[in-house]
């Protein structure tokens, strides 16, 4: 096997500038999706079963439902039908931050139900309401406890975001499949891609490890 790196070279501004586009893609999901998440997991927890009904739909449907699929139908259809275009950055970032969503609001869900009710009914007496409660005793202990399982998505979407590639959007396996179309390689594109992919995670893995061991000190 003639293994060239030559070509690796000649692409390696492109991949440079597929795994910031990766980056933007995960953090943009992550971000959008955690904001989602909350709001969505809080929804679910709703008492009354109307109410949260709804929420619960939503979760069932994205963690069903393959990412590719959703990445497809949010390009072709409702980018297009929002914008008369279509738009394959926009499509990734719609899509990642929905699915992402679902996976997050059933880690909020699980790290509020982990913290004891009497944390809830101590704040209640106190005078708060239950936002209040909400956002000044209850969170602030779960977001300690959430930050593993929040890591963890955050990997996962820098993985999936390897599917933007599908509708266009110039991230790494983008440039791997660009490379592979030209020179009909196999070995450089994607052992380029999944060197590049194994950094990342690893690197995130590191500083969660890093954040993880911080926050048991305090």
């Amino acid at each position: 096997m003639d293994f060239r790196f030559d070509i690796i070279v000649e692409y390696a501004p492109f991949f440079l500038k597929g795994t910031l586009l990766t980056i933007g893609l995960s953090l943009a999901g992550i971000a959008i999706g955690t904001i989602l998440g909350l709001f969505i997991g809080l929804g679910k927890m709703l008492k009354n079963r109307w109410l949260s009904f709804p929420f619960e739909c939503y979760i069932t449907i994205f963690r069903g439902t393959p990412l590719m699929v959703q990445i497809l139908l949010i390009h072709f259809a409702v980018v297009p039908f929002i914008i008369d275009d279509t738009n394959g950055i926009a499509a990734a970032i719609i899509a990642l931050s929905l699915n992402a969503a679902a996976y997050i609001a059933e880690i909020f869900r699980a790290g509020i139900l982990s913290i004891d009710k009497g944390q809830m009914e101590a704040a209640r007496s106190l005078g708060m309401n239950h936002v209040q409660a909400m956002r000044y005793i209850i969170l602030p202990q779960a977001s300690k406890r959430m930050i593993p399982p929040l890591g963890n998505e955050f990997i996962i979407l820098i993985k999936d975001s390897s599917l933007a590639s599908l509708v266009a959007a110039p991230e790494i396996m983008y440039w791997g499949r660009a490379m592979n179309g030209q020179y009909f390689a196999v070995w450089e594109p994607y052992l380029t891609a999944a060197v590049i992919y194994l950094l990342l995670t690893l690197s995130l893995s590191y500083l969660l490890h890093r954040l993880e061991r911080r926050l048991a000190t305090e």
